[in-house]
């Protein structure tokens, strides 16, 4: 792994450790507790400094990160919390515990490696982690499993009856629900498929120089998998890798359309827009905008525009598909946004963490960011700004992944999410989140907090 000088400290990006943000990201962990954003350089206003939260000190256990909090067999799958009997040493989230709209449902725990991946459908839950399982929940109970090879499992997404799983190898593979049991999940394929690269690799055209004397076919990546995305329409799937490409396959016959040498350092996280837009956040510190172009059956990507350079690394990026909103996290904590309305404006930035911000998740007119500081920032999009609810403070070690999905047992009156949290503690959390939920005031952790809120709208989407 690469070194960079201006890094403060880094973590490890070996099986056990993270770079700041290696799922979805690698680069730098920046020291900067102020949340200072003047090394950006972008244009447009700034956003409310919500920059409040009294996390507890961390820097002794970036490295030497604890065990689980709660000490199971591997057989127990989850822990039910009693909040009556529950004491928080951080006065700041004595408040949050107790306030019926933003709680801690559910921990899911398996003693078997950190988590570094999640996805959510319906009623299952896929969780993977550096024992090379990815682990199959159903209604928040252990459900079943499967077993790669490939060790980490880096990026999970669903579409329909198959799963996608990008690993530490840099192969992505491809799983299939068996029909007769739901249980058992059948391994249908690699990409890119064994054919496909042994064609390619009998023609001297197909290689690419990636390293001083070394090449290789072009549909292959020869790093660790960082991230996987879906288009809008589920056709195509995005896979970025620390090999500073991403590639887009077609997902009907996992064919691969396109390789794309997209920054100078490793490509932390990819997310698709509206319009054809896509958006790559890199360890070089820039966002790029490509544009998609459909070619007959091939698909084509050129490049637009670079939204944003800084010497921190982007380390993860969320869209939300309904107001067009993208988001970015970067290892000195902050989350930058733009929208996309006819043209991409820098809509601010919030300051919620201390240290690097290592995934985003959307959910309604909710956004939120988990870090290395073990903390989730909720925020609510109000209008062009952004209001801070709570924070979710109950993991040990830094959070690697989130998910959210529409919580069904909400009423018309109120919409709430559940909230899925992996960390390097080994644990998933569960919270339940509602949009309607009133700002929480913490004794010295809020200099900011509205009289009110509008009623939220009703949202579908994830």
């Amino acid at each position: 792994m690469r070194t960079n000088k201006k890094a403060a400290f880094r973590f490890l990006s070996g099986e056990r450790s993270v770079v700041s943000g290696h799922g979805h990201g690698r680069g730098q962990i920046s020291r900067n507790f102020d949340g200072d954003s003047s090394n950006a350089s972008m244009n447009g206003t700034s956003a409310p400094d919500y920059a409040f939260f009294n996390f507890g000190s961390a820097s002794s256990s970036l490295i030497d990160f604890p065990s689980s909090p709660i000490r199971k067999s591997p057989w127990s799958s989850q822990v039910d919390i009693d909040f009556e009997d529950s004491k928080d040493k951080d006065n700041c989230n004595n408040d949050q515990n107790k306030t019926p709209n933003n709680v801690l449902i559910r921990s899911l725990v398996r003693e078997e490696g950190h988590i570094y991946s999640l996805a959510a459908s319906g009623d299952l839950l896929y969780t993977g982690s550096d024992s090379k399982n990815v682990r199959v929940w159903k209604n928040l109970k252990a459900f079943s499993g499967f077993k790669s090879k490939s060790g980490l499992v880096k990026a999970i997404v669903i579409t329909n009856d198959r799963v996608f799983t990008g690993h530490q190898d840099g192969k992505i593979r491809i799983w299939k629900l068996s029909s007769k049991n739901t249980g058992i999940h059948k391994r249908v394929g690699t990409l890119p498929k064994y054919k496909d690269y042994l064609k390619h690799s009998l023609k001297r055209s197909s290689y690419i120089e990636v390293r001083r004397h070394r090449n290789v076919v072009w549909l292959k990546h020869f790093d660790a998998i960082s991230c996987l995305s879906l288009n809008e329409d589920k056709t195509l799937l995005y896979s970025t890798s620390w090999d500073k490409t991403f590639k887009v396959w077609r997902i009907s016959d996992s064919k691969c359309l396109e390789s794309v040498t997209a920054h100078d350092d490793a490509v932390n996280s990819i997310v698709a827009g509206s319009d054809g837009l896509v958006f790559t956040g890199s360890a070089d510190g820039s966002i790029k905008v490509w544009k998609r172009e459909i070619q007959g059956n091939w698909t084509k990507h050129f490049f637009s525009q670079t939204l944003l350079k800084q010497e921190c690394a982007v380390t993860t990026l969320a869209v939300n598909p309904e107001a067009n909103i993208i988001y970015s996290g970067s290892s000195d904590g902050l989350v930058n946004f733009w929208e996309q309305r006819s043209n991409l404006s820098h809509g601010g930035v919030l300051k919620g963490h201390r240290l690097a911000v290592l995934c985003l998740v959307t959910a309604g007119s909710l956004v939120f960011s988990g870090s290395a500081d073990m903390g989730i920032c909720v925020w609510r999009r109000l209008g062009s700004y952004h209001i801070c609810l709570s924070l979710l403070n109950a993991h040990t070690a830094p959070i690697k992944c989130l998910a959210a999905e529409k919580d069904e047992k909400s009423n018309s009156q109120e919409t709430s999410w559940l909230l899925y949290s992996g960390s390097l503690d080994k644990s998933v959390k569960v919270w339940r989140v509602s949009e309607n939920a009133p700002p929480v005031a913490w004794d010295a952790c809020a200099n900011f907090i509205p009289i009110s809120l509008p009623p939220a709208p009703s949202s579908n989407r994830a």
